[in-house]
């Protein structure tokens, strides 16, 4: 067998590393306020989770990648495929000994941050500095203040909302099921938005802003309506639990949406290396883009879902629990805050992390009820991870690259 097939081996044990820490840690984004506020048990979340990601991964997922996710790193590196070659198996390999590292200590990191990291380090060794986008990786930086602040703003007045109309009154149940079509339309508004904007999918679709907007929100409204009479079906007037009970159902459809959208968005990250080794193998060159095989995107989604069933408890249990107590209504407010801030960035043309917004969400509610709510110690340990990320996976993928170039 010819080398580069060897290559090639090692390329789809790499990729499938890289997709299983994208399960064992992101997975946290989509599922752990659902778990901490005791809407499913982390048994279902990882069975949901697991098949949402396939799904999302295969069916929405990009079969066009860019070969330097987020234009971070010049395309000029490309030039000798070898060089090509050995920096896609660094990039992929560092960026999943950092999450990996990350999981093993329960604490959330940015898989799309730690393969934009191990790019940098790759560009560095095969180009030197220059061909650094600097002003896109300052874009970075950005994101991770924008992201979590953003979320921490929506999440506190959306449960500040919340509590003024629904949980202050003496019959909340009562007034939770009168607003509904509003929280469940709004929820729809911000999912449907993010399905045409920001997924592969939909900018297939090529939908302009005042189309998508118009379709929005008139889907809004119907599903406003038709979610109020699900619940009444559902709930029977059981008052037990009362506005939470409610708020438990509608925040098992946001959970479901962002495991959905995480599998057709982040798959690329280890998929898009992994598709660059594929194509240097069976064609000896790549261009700036390349389209990705259905099979890639199932192996990959497959491959999240691995990492969701073994680990993904970990994370998920930090953000679910350890940083403030969740309830059905502030878990509602968590990925209203999540999936809404990573529409907002993202249409601003930040590479926003739903890590950062996941966390931000659960700050925001545990602050809606006073500092004492909030366990800062677990705060201070996230962002010191968020900040060492892209430089630990730039240094971890140097020391790859030069002993891949030693070794090939």
């Amino acid at each position: 067998m010819p080398q580069e097939y060897y290559v090639l081996i090692v390329g789809y044990i790499f990729g499938f590393y890289m997709a299983w820490n994208i399960g064992a840690n992101d997975v946290a984004n989509s599922m752990a306020s659902a778990v901490g506020a005791k809407a499913i048990t982390i048994r279902q979340a990882i069975f949901i989770a697991g098949i949402l990601n396939i799904i999302g991964a295969a069916c929405i997922g990009s079969h066009v990648t860019n070969t330097i996710r987020k234009g971070i790193v010049s395309t000029e590196v490309l030039t000798d495929p070898h060089l090509a070659l050995i920096g896609a198996l660094s990039a992929l390999l560092a960026a999943a000994i950092w999450v990996s590292f990350a999981t093993w200590k329960s604490l959330p990191v940015s898989t799309t941050h730690s393969i934009v990291g191990s790019m940098i380090g790759f560009g560095i060794m095969a180009g030197g500095f220059s061909v650094i986008n600097w002003g896109k990786l300052a874009a970075v930086v950005i994101s991770w203040i924008v992201s979590p602040v953003l979320s921490i703003v929506i999440a506190f007045f959306m449960f500040k909302i919340i509590v003024k109309l629904i949980l202050s009154k003496n019959d909340a149940f009562t007034y939770a099921l009168k607003l509904s079509p509003v929280f469940i339309g709004i929820t729809f508004f911000v999912v449907i938005l993010s399905f045409l904007f920001k997924t592969p999918l939909g900018k297939k679709l090529v939908v302009g802003p005042y189309s998508a907007l118009l379709f929005a929100c008139n889907l809004a409204i119907f599903f406003g309506f038709a979610g109020k009479r699900l619940l009444k079906m559902l709930i029977k007037n059981n008052k037990s639990n009362g506005a939470e009970e409610i708020f438990r159902r509608i925040q098992i459809g946001t959970s479901c949406y962002v495991a959905l959208a995480q599998g057709a968005n982040d798959v690329a990250n280890a998929i898009g290396p992994l598709a660059v080794i594929y194509f240097l193998v069976k064609t000896g060159s790549v261009g700036a883009t390349v389209p990705v095989p259905v099979f890639l995107l199932l192996f990959g989604g497959i491959g999240i879902a691995c990492g969701i069933g073994m680990a993904g408890h970990r994370v998920m249990e930090t953000i679910g629990t350890k940083i403030t107590t969740l309830t059905n209504t502030r878990g509602f407010c968590v990925d209203f805050a999540a999936a809404t801030t990573v529409l907002v960035a993202s249409k601003m043309g930040l590479p926003v992390s739903t890590t950062h917004a996941a966390v931000g969400g659960v700050l925001g509610v545990g602050l809606a009820r006073g500092l004492e709510a909030v366990n800062f110690g677990i705060i201070y340990k996230i962002m010191l991870y968020w900040v060492l990320t892209v430089p630990a996976a730039a240094v971890t993928s140097m020391v790859i690259f030069k002993i891949l170039q030693f070794l090939l």
